[in-house]
């Protein structure tokens, strides 16, 4: 696969040569957990790429849960998306102030949606400032745009799947939480939360697919962490971690790889570890 695909991953350069593009459209993606003490909002508008719009995924989300930024219902997903100016016959790049975290993400809201033209920027914001390619403070001016959505359902499962897929062992659950967090040993960010992992699940921290500056790395690079997490390319995929936004940098990995048969567990640790009835294990 090349380094750039637009339906995956875009390098700085790429995006920097199709900066204007007249069906490009750009989307700030950046979320922080609360410990990290960043304000996604303000740093947008402080310094975004140019005619970037800001993506909030705890708003663009289903608020009729107490469970973190769960995929919304197809119809606010629309209009929220509509009125940013984004829709039918545009390429997507989605970006993140960390280099790559929760640009996956909206990536995979997209692609759940039935969108394939959308990638995220390799490296995100930090690689683009760092090669000195233009940033600027002023909001884009937006045009209402119509959005077909077809959801794919396949690609986002419930508890009560995960818990079938964990007792039948059909599909792989692929947890991409720090290794201290799957095991147990360490405490939880979420408060309230039980420690431990899925039974039957396999432990990928997601900081494993990526290099030291925030990019993704390379394909047979992908292939072996996945494999040496004990992973079995041939079966199907869940893809799990703490609130649903870290497993969509594993299934963006296992895109560039070529494995497509791959879903997230919306809910994640936030739902399951916070029910007593779900079994936990903890150690390898």
């Amino acid at each position: 696969m090349p380094h750039s695909d637009p339906k995956t991953l875009v390098s700085t350069e790429w995006l920097a040569k199709h900066l204007n593009d007249p069906d490009l459209r750009i989307l700030d993606a950046s979320w922080y957990l609360p410990d990290m003490n960043r304000d996604p909002r303000a740093e947008y508008s402080t310094a975004h790429i140019p005619g970037a719009r800001y993506f909030d995924i705890d708003e663009i989300a289903d608020l009729r849960t107490d469970l973190p930024h769960m995929m919304p219902p197809s119809e606010k997903f629309v209009s929220r998306v509509r009125a940013m100016g984004v829709g039918d016959g545009h390429q997507i790049v989605v970006y993140d102030g960390m280099g790559l975290f929760s640009a996956a993400r909206v990536w995979w809201m997209f692609r759940l949606m039935g969108h394939k033209d959308i990638a995220v920027l390799d490296g995100g914001l930090p690689k683009w400032q760092a090669e000195g390619h233009p940033v600027e403070d002023m909001p884009p001016v937006v045009r209402d745009r119509h959005m077909t959505v077809m959801r794919q359902a396949h690609m986002v499962k419930d508890v009560t799947q995960v818990a079938a897929a964990a007792k039948l062992g059909d599909q792989q659950i692929i947890d991409a939480r720090p290794a201290d967090r799957f095991r147990g040993e360490a405490p939880e960010p979420r408060e309230g939360l039980r420690s431990g992992h899925i039974p039957n699940s396999k432990n990928l921290p997601f900081s494993d697919v990526l290099n030291e500056d925030g990019t993704m790395k390379s394909p047979d690079d992908l292939r072996a962490a996945f494999e040496a997490a004990g992973v079995d390319l041939g079966k199907a995929a869940i893809l799990s971690c703490g609130s649903g936004v870290t497993a969509a940098i594993l299934a963006l990995a296992l895109e560039r790889i070529g494995h497509d048969r791959h879903a997230v567990y919306d809910g994640s640790w936030a739902e399951w570890g916070m029910f007593n009835d779900l079994h936990v294990e903890t150690g390898e």
